[in-house]
């Protein structure tokens, strides 16, 4: 190929590049790997940020309901009931959060396959997106194991309130 193109002698190293399909995929392999790491980094960051979100309501919700929480506690009920109670209804906000991102999650995936299929879709090809029930239910995991940790210090700060000073908060 030298001879026949002319390459100088000066060049010739640095003239030609062989590129086996291994190299290739190793490249690929490298540049997904690099681009999961950045969504995981993307992901975390929202996942702590929509923690902080869900702390601060419930922070917020425990204060707007003060005399209610003194009048359960007068009545009888112990801290363990109203951190249940609070953690109950952070994982229910939770839960109810991320059903509504998981089907638009689903509605995403399934109106960018068929855009995507029908600009780069030939004749009679459809693309199919595949979500798996593990990673929908992992997911979920994630979100309440999020809402527990970010939820359980609103929810103890509302079971240690003394029952007489709650029910002369105004």
């Amino acid at each position: 190929m030298i001879k026949r193109f002319g390459i100088p002698e000066s060049e010739q190293e640095d003239a030609m590049y062989i590129m086996t399909m291994q190299s290739m995929r190793d490249e690929l392999d490298a540049l997904l790997g690099s681009f999961q790491l950045l969504m995981t980094a993307v992901a975390s960051i929202s996942l702590l940020v929509g923690g902080i979100g869900i702390m601060n309501m419930m922070l917020t919700n425990v204060t707007e309901r003060i005399r209610e929480i003194g009048l359960r506690k007068a009545l009888g009920a112990r801290r363990r009931d109203i951190t249940r109670q609070f953690l109950l209804e952070s994982v229910s906000l939770t839960l109810a959060g991320g059903i509504l991102g998981i089907l638009f999650g689903y509605l995403g995936a399934f109106g960018l396959a068929g855009l995507a299929g029908g600009i780069f879709g030939g004749e009679g090809m459809t693309i199919t997106p595949v979500i798996g029930i593990d990673s929908v239910l992992l997911v979920a995991g994630i979100c309440v194991g999020i809402d527990i940790v970010f939820g359980y210090y609103p929810a103890r700060r509302a079971a240690r309130l003394d029952p007489v000073e709650s029910l002369h908060y105004q």
